[in-house]
């Protein structure tokens, strides 16, 4: 953390407080953070559109912390200073209300749709903002680049860009802090990340969840901007930054941006890059699942990819060439989150030795956090056939969940987990390439079954 704050956030604000996001997320990891930190003292404030009262609010305060055991003085602390107030996001009259209920340094955390929170944005430059103000935004940060590049401005223009927080709960702090010992903290590994010894890396989150009572905005947002131009993008950037001088906020977002304005679309071809897809009915063990243009809400004409891979390239000394393969599916009838950097194979394998060779492959798991390294071995009987084995190692996960990592960032006004606003605008660059190349026609969306392993002729990866 910057040793430099000195002051941490008083009130937590949520707007958007009636929202699944936070019922489900942000408030249980809240009380995660404040069961393992009993001496932090932080008061709490709901707002949102629905009609709700202090009494009511607080109980989905409660029932929120129950749900992962929160207890302690820390906990009693914000029940006893949690209120609720009916408010309009894009009313500046609202906003003015609730910034004046706030006591000590306010976070307002924007648990909205995109379009809801850049109202909400807008509608602040109507007051003085308190100093030390920090905004906390979901993604997806605008909807293309132009947008993205807009609503950086009217954010710095209220705060100082060190005060944005951009969230990205999938990399909670144990997620990035394990990826960079494994790099960083082995000359095992290190010295051979580099485009002489790696064939291709893939970054893979697939899901066996379906559409799950989210089409209001899975509809509008689709697997690439669900998953891709957020998550996996900066999972990227982590793989394929050079090594920051500190892990600190500075200068670990400084290397990660830097990461993301080398990515390109694979061979500079935009519609070679992407492939998209969505399900048709079919089954995932005992669940059947319908058509994706058949579930409630969902707009068929939209188009929306349910399964999305783009293949891109980092083009920097160390890893010009290297394909980097990204993909997140839904309804896929095999979960796969990881990272899997696949070394490339031997020159020559000595006559007499028998067997299969695959090329040896780390895997970094993406939750559970976990390492394997698939090696070839000699065979536990003739020791001249050649046998696959793994060796396989677990990351710790930390005592805090992903939303309880990224608030407690967001509460010390440590921005370390947080998205700069030029990485976020170079992460929609490079998808805004890709989707204009699906937008002319030239990539079809295909389709594949619920319960398969995506279009029969994709080629399998992993």
């Amino acid at each position: 953390m910057d040793n430099t704050r000195t002051e941490n956030i008083g009130t937590l604000v949520v707007l958007g407080a009636t929202g699944d996001l936070t019922s489900r997320l942000l408030l249980p990891g809240l009380g995660r953070l404040l069961t393992e930190q009993p001496e932090r003292r932080i008061s709490l404030i709901g707002a949102d559109v629905a009609p709700r009262d202090g009494r009511q609010w607080a109980e989905v305060v409660r029932a929120a912390f129950d749900s992962v055991d929160a207890t302690g003085p820390a906990v009693e602390h914000t029940m006893a200073h949690t209120d609720y107030l009916v408010t309009d996001a894009s009313s500046a009259e609202d906003l003015g209300q609730v910034l004046a209920s706030a006591t000590g340094i306010p976070a307002l955390y924007f648990a909205l749709p995109p379009g809801v929170t850049a109202r909400a944005v807008r509608a602040l430059h109507q007051h003085e903002i308190p100093e030390g103000t920090v905004l906390a935004l979901e993604k997806p940060f605008g909807l293309d680049q132009a947008g993205a590049a807009e609503l950086n401005r009217e954010l710095t223009s209220l705060v100082p860009e060190d005060q944005v927080f951009r969230v990205d709960h999938f990399l909670g702090k144990s997620t990035v802090l394990n990826i960079l010992g494994l790099r960083f903290a082995n000359h095992l590994f290190e010295p051979l990340l580099h485009r002489d010894h790696v064939a291709k890396v893939e970054i893979v989150y697939d899901e066996i969840l379906g559409l799950e009572d989210r089409a209001g905005y899975y509809d509008r947002a689709g697997a690439m901007v669900d998953m891709i131009q957020s998550h996996l993008l900066q999972v990227m950037a982590l793989v394929t930054m050079d090594a920051p001088l500190s892990v600190h906020a500075a200068d670990l977002r400084a290397a990660k941006t830097e990461a993301l304005r080398a990515v390109r679309p694979f061979a500079g071809d935009p519609a070679a890059a992407g492939r998209r897809a969505r399900y048709t009915a079919g089954t995932i063990g005992e669940r059947r699942l319908p058509s994706y243009a058949e579930e409630e809400g969902v707009d068929p004409a939209r188009g929306t990819e349910t399964l999305a891979e783009v293949t891109l390239e980092s083009a920097t000394w160390r890893w010009a060439g290297v394909p980097f393969v990204l993909r997140s599916g839904k309804a896929l009838g095999t979960a796969r989150r990881e990272i899997a950097i696949t070394f490339r194979g031997v020159p020559h394998l000595p006559s007499g030795l028998d067997g299969a060779i695959p090329p040896t492959v780390l895997r970094i798991g993406l939750g559970p956090d976990a390492m394997t390294l698939e090696l070839n071995v000699n065979g536990p009987g003739d020791p001249f056939v050649l046998d696959r084995s793994r060796l396989t190692a677990e990351f710790g996960t930390g005592r805090l969940n992903p939303y309880g990592e990224v608030l407690n960032g967001l509460l010390d006004r440590d921005p370390s987990l947080s998205i700069r606003g030029e990485a976020a605008e170079q992460a929609w660059g490079i998808i805004d390439q890709i989707r204009a190349a699906w937008q002319t026609g030239r990539v079809p969306l295909e389709e594949y079954p619920a319960g398969s392993d995506g279009p029969g002729r994709w080629a399998s990866t992993g």
